[in-house]
This record gives structure tokens, sequence and C-alpha cells, in this order.
């Protein structure tokens, strides 16, 4: 557990395809997975005052099929990474996605993040993808860890509810979305067009940019689009673009 949440954390995660989840809304989703390929529960280590939280939000009969630990406070305290932990820290295991496995699955509306660097907007856009209704998230090389203890928590659970892909270049996406017909349209500052003029597409994959530098040209692209603002901010926060244009394809 101390390796997974250490400065070597990244490195033992991508080695053991192993996580840490804490919190009571974390552990609930990871117990009711969406999608056969969703994070599993190995250990769930919990307190004396944890277990009783557990107990008011997940039924007993749930938790008697969990492969629960029961801890002292002083070893929660050395295991978590928090200052205040919840007494509920959740060992899970995860099985690497692919674009393939995409492709089986068929989905239509996907949602890229091209060298996304924060945790907490990682996480948040796949919690806001999942909500949305979009069938999968994908990430590109160079990109924040996925299972990083900042990202996961950001999720609040979302992870047992949508795929997410993670290395692909833009070049393999493109190449992707060219073979399975999806329209593709990219989120940018400079778009020449708005995200509120587009034609609904059965099959969408949404691209957007890194916080600081955005999108370079992507060829093959069919839109580059932009949020019409009008108040005087030049830009918007990715995770807050990302819940704008999700809604929009995938709701609206």
């Amino acid at each position: 557990m101390k390796a997974l949440l250490g400065s070597r954390g990244k490195k033992t995660r991508q080695a053991d395809k192993e996580f840490i989840a804490d919190g009571i809304q974390s552990v609930r989703e990871i117990l009711r997975p969406s999608f056969d390929d969703a994070p599993k529960l190995v250990n769930l280590y919990v307190t004396e005052k944890g277990y009783a939280k557990l107990l008011e939000e997940i039924s007993p009969q749930v938790l008697e099929e969990a492969p629960i630990i029961h801890v002292a406070d002083a070893v929660m305290n050395e295991m978590a990474e928090t200052e205040s932990p919840q007494g509920i820290l959740a060992l899970c295991k995860f099985t690497e996605i692919t674009l393939y496995k995409l492709k089986q699955r068929s989905v239509k509306k996907v949602a890229y993040f091209w060298e996304i660097q924060d945790p907490g907007n990682s996480g948040t856009v796949i919690r806001t993808a999942e909500a949305l209704g979009f069938d999968a998230v994908v990430f590109s090389n160079n990109s924040v860890d996925v299972y990083s203890p900042k990202t996961v928590r950001a999720t609040v659970g979302a992870l047992s509810h949508i795929p997410v892909v993670e290395g692909i270049t833009l070049e393999v996406l493109m190449d992707f979305a060219q073979s399975e017909e999806f329209t593709t349209i990219a989120l940018a500052g400079d778009g020449a067009g708005s995200i509120l003029d587009l034609d609904k597409s059965e099959k969408t994959i949404l691209i957007f940019g890194n916080e600081a530098r955005g999108l370079p040209e992507i060829a093959g692209l069919h839109s580059r689009v932009a949020i019409p603002m009008s108040g005087k901010s030049e830009s918007l926060n990715v995770a807050s673009a990302a819940a704008i244009a999700m809604f929009e394809v995938g709701i609206r």
C-alpha cells in the first residue's frame, strides 16, 4: 500500500496493475461495476469508525462478501496518503483497456485528452464524461497517471463505470477514428466555429488539449471549434470546457 502511494508509486502501479481508492464513494462504486474490465477490489482496509461509515452506505450482505481487513487507527494513519483519512482504503486491480476493446464495445461517444497534466482535471473529466453519457475516455501519452491517488479521488468512483484508455497518440487516435468512421471535433481557443452550431453525429470523438499549450494542428480533423464566451476571460479550465462540450454532444 505504501509503495503504491509513495514517490515511486506510478512505477509500482503500472507494474502491478494496482491502485488505491479511498473513501466511501469510491468503495461503493467499486462494489457495483458497470462493465467487465472495471477495476476489481482486492482488499478493503477499514478502521472501526470506517466500517461503521460503510454500513451506513452499503448493505451488510454486500460487505459480507467483500475482502475486508480490519486495522487499527494507527495503522490506517501510516497507510493513508491524506492527513485525515476516512478509515477506508481499497486496494484495487485494474485491467489495461485498449482501443481494440473500445471497438469491441461499439462505443459511440469518446472524449480524448492530449497531454493533460493536472490530476484534479483528469479525474474530473472522467467523472463528467461518465455522468454525461460518454462511452469512454482516452488520454494521450505524456498525460497524467489516471490511477494516481489524486486522480482516482477526483473521479469519485467513475472509474468503475466508464472505460479509460491511456497512452494513445493523436496519430493513433485519428487512424482509429477514420477506420471506425467517427466524427472528430477539437475544442480550441482558435476554433473557427462554435460548439453550439455543430450537427449531431452518432459517433463522435471530442478532442481537448493541454491546460497551458492547447492543441497542435491535427491532420484529418472534421471540425476545430471554440466555446463562445461573452465575458472577458480568454479561456476556460479544461475540465470546465470539457463539461460544456460533452453536454452539447452527449445530452443536448
